[in-house]
C-alpha cells in the first residue's frame, strides 16, 4: 500500500506532519516518545523505500531518514521530496549544534508551517541564560522552538509540541543564530590520530565476530533436536510423489534446508542487529564512522559504507537495502564490497561448520584474513577512479555525544534490519529454495556440475568439489556440501581454504543478486555478478598454488 493511500485513512482525524532532521538528532526516539506507539512502515510515494509512520492523538507523523547535506544518497533526496510535498513540519535540531542545524536546515524548510524541537537539552548546562537563549533564537526565526531531552519525554513536552505544531508558523531563515554555550563531547580513542582506525575497526569487527560466534553455538545445541524433527517429518513423506517430493525432502527442498535457516542464520541475524543497534542508539556507531573514514577513502568509499559491508556478516539483504543511506558516487562500490566479501550468516555458519567437521577450526583465521585482504582488492578495482575523490565526504559536523541505550532504543533501531530480512530474504530463499528442487529433480544441477568437474584441477581440487561450488552459487549454505564428501577432509591445509574460499566468493547467492537487482538494476546485478566471479577465479588460483608452493 502507497504512502499517499495509507494517510488517507488518517486525513479527516489527524493532520499530516512530515519529521525532518539530520542524522542523529534522534527523530525516532522523540517522535517514539511523543506518541507512545510503535511505527508502521510504508512506501515513499513511486518507490520501494520505506518510512516509518507513527499515529498519534491528533497528528501523523511521517518520519523520514536523516538528511546527509551535501550527500546525493537516496534516502536524503526522497526525504526532501517527502518535505516539499508536505505542509507542516516538524524540524529536529541538536542543542549542542544548533547554529549549525538552524543555518542549515531552514532553507530546507522554507515557505512550510514549522515547529522545532531542540534535543539533547540533557547536554546544556541547566542555567537560565540557556533557556532565555532558546526563547530568543525562537522570536528571531518565527517559529515555536522547544529544548527537550527526547529519551525522557514528559507529558509536559507532549503537550507543549502538540501545541507548538498547532501554532506552527513561516521561518525566517536569513536569521544569524547564535548559542551562549558551546559543548563539545569527550574525546576516546576513536578521535586519536595513531590510534582512530585500529579501535574502529576492533570495535566494529568483534562485536560482529562475537555474535556470529554466540549464534553457532546456540546452533549447535540447537541442531540436533531440529535434525531429530527433520528427520521424522522427511520420513513421513517417503510416499509424497515427485516433484513434491524433491520440492519438500529433496537434497534442496524446504524440509531438508529450511531447519539451516533457523538453526544457523536467524540467530546470527537476530544477535547482530541487537549489536548494531546498541551501536546507532549510544551513538558509538557515527563515532566509528568518523574514525575509519580516512582508511576507506583510499579505497573508495566512506566510513559509513563500511558499516554496511559489516552488516552483511548478519545478512546480505538489509545490508544491501541500507545502501540507500550510501552516495551514489559510493553505492555502487559498496554493494559490490558486501556481494563479495560480506561472509552473511549462511555462508559463516557452513565455514565454521565445515572446518569443524575436518578437525581443523584453526583455518577461519587465514580464511578472514584471505577474505578480507581480497576483498580490499576487489573494492579498489571496483571504485575505478573514486579514491580519495572529493565526492567522498562524511557530512559529520561535530563527535557524537556517546549514550547508554536503553532497551527500547536498541529494538527500535534493530528492528528495521530484522523486518528486512523476514519480510525480503525468506520469500526469496523459499523461491530459490523450489527452484533449485526443481533444477536438481531435472537433473540440470548434476550437468552443470559434471561441466564444471574438469575445471577443479585448475584449482587444485578434486573434481567433487564441483557439486559445493556449484550449489554454493545459489545457496551459501551450500558450503556444507563439502562434509559429505569423505575425502575432503584428508586434503591439505590449502586445498580446503581454496574450496571454501572459491565456494564462498564465486558469484553472490541469489537472494543477495535478486536484492541488487530490485535495488539497481538487472542489467547492474549481472555485470557485478559477471566482475565478481573473474575476480573470484583470479584470486582462488592465487590462493590455491601459491599455498602449494608453500607447502599448506
Amino acid at each position: 500500500m502507497s504512502l499517499t493511500a495509507n494517510l488517507a485513512k488518517f486525513t479527516v482525524e489527524r493532520e499530516t506532519v512530515v519529521v525532518v532532521g539530520k542524522e542523529s538528532t534522534g527523530k525516532s526516539q522523540l517522535i517514539s516518545s511523543l506518541t507512545g506507539r510503535q511505527a508502521y512502515s510504508s512506501n515513499f510515494r513511486g518507490t520501494t523505500v520505506n518510512c516509518e509512520i507513527f499515529t498519534g492523538e491528533k497528528n501523523q507523523f511521517i518520519d523520514t531518514p536523516g538528511i546527509l547535506l551535501q550527500s546525493d544518497a537516496l534516502t536524503t533526496s526522497l526525504a526532501l521530496r517527502t518535505l516539499r510535498e508536505t505542509e507542516t513540519v516538524l524540524l529536529v535540531l541538536k542543542a549542542t549544534q544548533l547554529p549549525e542545524d538552524l543555518k542549515e536546515m531552514l532553507p530546507l524548510v522554507k515557505g512550510k508551517r514549522v515547529a522545532g524541537v531542540v534535543t539533547f537539552w540533557d547536554k546544556i548546562p541547566a542555567q537560565r541564560q540557556n533557556l532565555e537563549a532558546i526563547t530568543k533564537i525562537s522570536q528571531e526565526i518565527g517559529i515555536p522552538l522547544l529544548p527537550v531531552d527526547g529519551r525522557h519525554l514528559t507529558d509536559k513536552d507532549r503537550l507543549a509540541i502538540e501545541d507548538a505544531l498547532e501554532h506552527a508558523a513561516l521561518p525566517n531563515d536569513q536569521a544569524v543564530i547564535r548559542t551562549p554555550w558551546s559543548i563539545h563531547p569527550a574525546k576516546t580513542l576513536l578521535e586519536s590520530k595513531y590510534f582512530g582506525i585500529v579501535s574502529g575497526l576492533f570495535l566494529l569487527l568483534v562485536p560482529a565476530m562475537l555474535a556470529v560466534y554466540c549464534a553457532n553455538h546456540f546452533a549447535d545445541w540447537l541442531d540436533p533436536s531440529i535434525e531429530n524433527l527433520s528427520q521424522k517429518l522427511t520420513a513421513s513423506m517417503a510416499s509424497v510423489p515427485s516433484p513434491f517430493k524433491d520440492i519438500l525432502i529433496g537434497r534442496y527442498g524446504l524440509l531438508t534446508m529450511g531447519p539451516l535457516l533457523f538453526v544457523w542464520a536467524v540467530p546470527t541475524v537476530l544477535l547482530y542487529a541487537l549489536v548494531v543497534g546498541s551501536y546507532k542508539a549510544s551513538g558509538l556507531l557515527d563515532r566509528i564512522t568518523v574514525a575509519l573514514h580516512p582508511a576507506m577513502r583510499k579505497i573508495g568509499m566512506t566510513g559509513r559504507d563500511l558499516v554496511r559491508v559489516v552488516m552483511g556478516f548478519g545478512c546480505n539483504v538489509p545490508a544491501v537495502i541500507n545502501t540507500r543511506c550510501c552516495s551514489s558516487a559510493t553505492r555502487d562500490t559498496t554493494i559490490s564490497a558486501i556481494a563479495f566479501g560480506s561472509a552473511c550468516s549462511y555462508q559463516f555458519g557452513a565455514t565454521l561448520a565445515v572446518f569443524a567437521a575436518v578437525s581443523k577450526p584453526f583455518l577461519v583465521a587465514p580464511y578472514l584474513l584471505y577474505l578480507l585482504v581480497t576483498t580490499v582488492i576487489y573494492s579498489r578495482i571496483a571504485a575505478g577512479k573514486m579514491p580519495n575523490s572529493p565526492l567522498l565526504i562524511l557530512s559529520m559536523d561535530k563527535p557524537t555525544f556517546l549514550e547508554l541505550p536503553r532497551p527500547k532504543a536498541i529494538w527500535a533501531e534493530a528492528r528495521g534490519t530484522i523486518l528486512h530480512f523476514f519480510r525480503r530474504a525468506m520469500p526469496i530463499f523459499i523461491a530459490i529454495t523450489v527452484i533449485a528442487s526443481l533444477l536438481d529433480w531435472i537433473g540440470v544441477i548434476s550437468v552443470i556440475s559434471r561441466w564444471v568437474q574438469p575445471v577443479m584441477t585448475a584449482f587444485n581440487l578434486p573434481p567433487e568439489a564441483s557439486v559445493a561450488v556449484v550449489f554454493s552459487s545459489i545457496r551459501k549454505d551450500a558450503i556444507l556440501l563439502f562434509t559429505n564428501d569423505a575425502g575432503f577432509a584428508h586434503l591439505r591445509n590449502g586445498q580446503i581454504l581454496t574450496a571454501v574460499y572459491f565456494a564462498g566468493v564465486l558469484l553472490p547467492c541469489l537472494v543477495t543478486a535478486l536484492t541488487i537487482a530490485r535495488e539497481k538494476s538487472a542489467k547492474f546485478a549481472l555485470v557485478l555478478m559477471a566482475r565478481q566471479a573473474g575476480a573470484a577465479v583470479i584470486f582462488a588460483l592465487i590462493l590455491a598454488w601459491g599455498s602449494r608452493v608453500l607447502g599448506m
